[in-house]
């Protein structure tokens, strides 16, 4: 027994990604015995934080930034506050708090950590100039700081779990599968995936390697062959992300008027009632819960066969994987699916099965709170 109320902190770089894809695990945790800290930048979300009968402590912290010197302001900022917390376990969320936070948690004496990569997003897909010189670096870093005797590395994908095992970031048996965030299937109305014309949605932040310009290319050639449909990206910039879309490109987009550019929405669910046809043809992905919750409400996904999207979506199965970055096999399979409704229902009636199967939330909950016990938190 460590104590009687052991205290588990997240770190996590921005709060609404901790309140999508964590909150419920949080609570969960608080539920059976855990004092839960939130240590993030604080931005709209605080409130939704403490109302969950959490703490939340703001954090400064530059998610677009790759500056060294405020990498070390940061560091010291996390450090500051791990000596005065004293955490008995550290939950870190993707690669920026695993690299400061494994290094803040050495200085301090922290030893148990879970470091959670979820799908290493810019840094391994970009191909800028930025990217690949800072990936050796990142990789350097990654085999040092990631898995700390005493810790364990959660992948979201079979894919990412794999090679990270094999690079020797993390040995095998500190490797854990935990498959994404999970959804409650019956907070999903299933959708009229038959209506006509069947309205394809793609739900995700505007950044580029979400596949959003093959998206509205797609859209756009389908839509000058005379095919009836309709197009929709529901989803909010993010100018802090490097892969952000520029407002010019996104409102020249809007003009040309073959996509709906629907902004942040937080009522997701009646979003996807509407929908015919998910998609996100991303260029790499832990496991998106965008996916998961088009399965949920019974959409058949068009996707791409990269990690994370490929374990979501399994090709003719639930949906149609396609090439990342390739706008004619994109364009194809959507035809597929906009001309053909029994397979919408057919494929759509297959992804709710896998999602109550495979993918709710509550059995990512037990698996996460499974974790912490095994690794002797009580």
């Amino acid at each position: 027994m460590m104590s009687s109320r052991p205290k588990l902190m997240f770190f996590v770089t921005v709060d609404w990604f901790f309140c999508s894809h964590f909150l419920e695990r949080a609570v969960a945790a608080r539920d059976a015995g855990y004092e839960v800290v939130v240590l993030t930048h604080i931005a709209r979300h605080g409130d939704r934080i403490r109302e969950a009968g959490l703490r939340a402590i703001h954090l400064e912290i530059d998610r677009r930034s790759v500056n060294p010197c405020t990498g070390v302001m940061t560091l010291a900022r996390v450090w500051r506050v791990l000596r005065a917390e004293k955490p008995d376990f550290l939950h870190q969320v993707a690669l920026k708090p695993i690299l400061i936070g494994s290094l803040a948690a050495r200085l301090s004496g922290i030893s148990r950590l879970v470091n959670a990569v979820v799908g290493a997003g810019y840094m391994f897909s970009s191909d800028t100039l930025t990217a690949r010189l800072l990936r050796p670096l990142v990789r350097l870093g990654l085999k040092s700081l990631l898995n700390p005797r005493g810790s364990k590395v959660v992948f979201e994908n079979t894919d990412d779990l794999g090679t990270f095992v094999e690079k020797g970031y993390v040995r095998g048996e500190d490797a854990v599968l935990i498959a994404g965030a999970g959804v409650n299937p019956d907070a999903y109305p299933q959708a009229d995936v038959s209506s006509s014309p069947p309205l394809v949605v793609l739900v995700a932040r505007l950044l580029s390697d979400k596949g959003i310009g093959e998206f509205v290319e797609a859209a756009q050639k389908i839509r000058r062959a005379g095919i009836a449909a309709r197009f929709a990206v529901v989803g909010d910039m993010d100018p802090d992300n490097r892969a952000s879309i520029d407002a010019a490109t996104i409102e020249r987009w809007r003009g040309e008027g073959d996509v709906e550019f629907w902004g942040f929405r937080s009522d997701v669910a009646a979003v996807l009632e509407q929908a015919a046809i998910a998609c996100l043809p991303s260029y790499r992905e832990g496991l998106p819960k965008s996916l998961l919750e088009a399965m949920a409400a019974g959409l058949p996904c068009v996707s791409t066969d990269v990690p994370g999207c490929r374990l979501a979506v399994q090709d003719g199965d639930n949906g149609l994987l396609v090439p990342p970055r390739d706008t004619e096999a994109l364009r194809r399979a959507l035809v597929i699916l906009i001309e053909d409704p029994g397979l919408r229902r057919r494929m759509g009636t297959r992804g709710r099965a896998r999602v109550e199967a495979e993918f709710s939330s509550q059995r990512v909950i037990r698996q996460t709170l499974d974790l912490y016990q095994q690794m002797d938190i009580y």
